[in-house]
């Protein structure tokens, strides 16, 4: 993993330490994975597949939970993760009106 960084060992993300931009590949936990986005410095991929409802854990510690199922290498943001502490009304009020 030469652009992402695993913080701890029990985390079930990486944290993007160089930029990546499409076609970049990174092997994450023995799988090859091929980039087809752009995905900024200090954002979080993936690094196993997780099911919907299933915790995300960075730092050692749950952030989150995953609202759909997200594979290996997948972008991990708002789209597909919720806080599970921070009130995010204002987001959820989003999606559920298609926005």
């Amino acid at each position: 993993m030469n652009k992402l960084i695993r913080i701890h060992p029990d985390d079930n993300v990486a944290v993007v330490r160089e930029s990546i931009i499409p076609g970049d590949k990174e092997e994450i936990n023995g799988q090859t994975v091929l980039f087809n986005s752009n995905i900024g410095l200090g954002h979080k991929i993936a690094a196993k597949n997780i099911e919907k409802g299933e915790l995300i854990i960075k730092y050692g510690v749950p952030i989150g939970s995953a609202i759909v199922a997200i594979e290996t290498g997948t972008h991990i943001h708002l789209h597909n993760m919720k806080s599970d502490y921070i009130p995010t009304f204002v987001l959820d009020n989003q999606f559920e009106n298609g926005k």
